[in-house]
């Protein structure tokens, strides 16, 4: 049986990726594709509750090490568990953030090291990277407006870090993109949901059926 096609939807806080993860998987669907849309973390009852931990985590916040290591572990279980067969038969998975969101968050703008979150994703789920990367990118103003009227004064763990954090973060993700043009698309992600989910139909069509 052919094996389906994993894209996964990259971009920081604010920027879309979660409406514009549904909009594709409805977008294909309507075109007769049999789409498994996921998340992480989560994906699996076992991502998902390490989900909550590292989200609203039992105490202080957790440091990098110990942040990294529980990304790789909800990873490994919703690769396992959902990712994998599911590309095995012949679905196509859109998760809302995969490995290069561990990149960025942990390993660059947390100071790990992309190596180091890289051996854990070897590790763990075996080095699978998507067939394509979409990276929404978009003004960091609108960002922190969308989450201001999102989350209010309520941000999670992650979300509610400083400014100086988050700037990290989107800088990793678009050195990431630069290195390997031949995974990630680029999306302007400013624009109505529609105008930027056209951009996005555009951009899969190099994946193919």
């Amino acid at each position: 049986m052919a094996s389906g096609k994993f894209i996964a939807i990259e971009g920081g806080e604010g920027s879309g990726k979660s409406t514009q993860a549904r909009l594709l998987a409805d977008a294909l669907a309507v075109r007769g594709i049999d789409v498994e849309l996921t998340r992480e973390p989560g994906g699996t009852p076992g991502a998902e509750a390490i989900r909550h931990l590292l989200l609203h985590p039992p105490g202080k916040e957790w440091g990098a090490p110990a942040e990294a290591m529980l990304f790789a572990a909800a990873r490994a279980d919703h690769v396992a568990r959902r990712i994998v067969p599911a590309l095995e038969q012949g679905r196509w998975v859109i998760c809302d953030r995969f490995v290069d969101s561990s990149r960025a968050y942990q390993g660059l703008a947390g100071a790990l090291g992309d190596d180091a979150v890289q051996t854990l994703h070897a590790i763990g789920s075996g080095g699978l990277m998507p067939d394509l990367t979409i990276l929404v990118q978009i003004d960091e103003r609108l960002a922190a407006d969308r989450l201001h009227h999102r989350d209010g004064d309520h941000a999670d763990a992650i979300g509610g870090r400083g400014t100086s954090y988050h700037r990290a973060v989107a800088d990793a993700f678009a050195s990431f993109a630069q290195a390997a043009p031949e995974r990630f698309a680029v999306i302007d992600g400013n624009g109505t949901p529609d105008e930027v989910h056209a951009r996005i139909i555009a951009a899969i069509e190099r994946v193919g059926r």
